[in-house]
């Protein structure tokens, strides 16, 4: 999803001022960093009112969090292949999906950037857990089918799985093929299944 794609949604006058601040949002995350986003710059840059910007979202970490998960969630999907094998894999390639358009590395960036305040990093902490909520639904399956022992930490298993990702896309730019995918899958589920027994 692009920033004109964004902008083109349909909607009333509610949904257009909705956009246009999260577009305008989203912009300045990718250009300057999560904690430089000012609401006085969204204003400009989306020309709704700050008086209404701060009437609708309060403090800058609220909208900057909406905008973040907004255009994230338009990547993020909750896979059923019946293995968490190739559910894992599915999650790595919506992933990649979503770093290899210019806004979703750009955000992805910003969100590992050293440099934090405290509604940053609160902002942060929302998101990855927004984001560990979505995908939580292929561990619970997982553990029903018998795949997991009931013990084993769902959310370390997501971050074990996803961190060398990051790493790949971020440090080391190596890349990022199904084989190297269901090879990390596999290794998460037996490394985590092996800790847990």
């Amino acid at each position: 999803m692009t920033i004109d794609q964004v902008r083109r949604r349909p909607g009333g006058r509610s949904a257009q001022v909705r956009s246009a601040v999260l577009t305008a949002t989203l912009e300045l995350v990718a250009e300057v960093g999560l904690s430089k986003v000012s609401i006085g710059e969204v204003a400009i840059r989306s020309g709704v009112h700050e008086t209404s910007i701060y009437r609708r979202w309060g403090t800058v970490d609220r909208l900057t969090l909406d905008a973040l998960i907004s255009y994230s969630g338009q990547y993020v999907q909750v896979p059923d292949t019946g293995s968490l094998r190739t559910d894992l894999v599915a999650v790595a390639e919506n992933l990649i999906e979503y770093a290899g358009t210019p806004l979703g590395l750009a955000l992805i960036r910003s969100l590992a950037a050293g440099e934090d305040d405290a509604d940053a990093a609160t902002a942060r902490e929302a998101f990855w857990t927004a984001r560990h909520d979505e995908v939580r639904p292929i561990v619970d399956r997982a553990k029903v089918r018998g795949e997991l022992p009931e013990a084993i930490d769902g959310r370390l298993l997501i971050e074990v799985f996803i961190a060398p990702i990051h790493f790949r896309l971020l440090m080391t730019r190596e890349p990022l093929d199904v084989r190297f995918l269901l090879h990390l899958a596999e290794a998460t589920i037996a490394g985590l299944t092996a800790a847990a027994s």
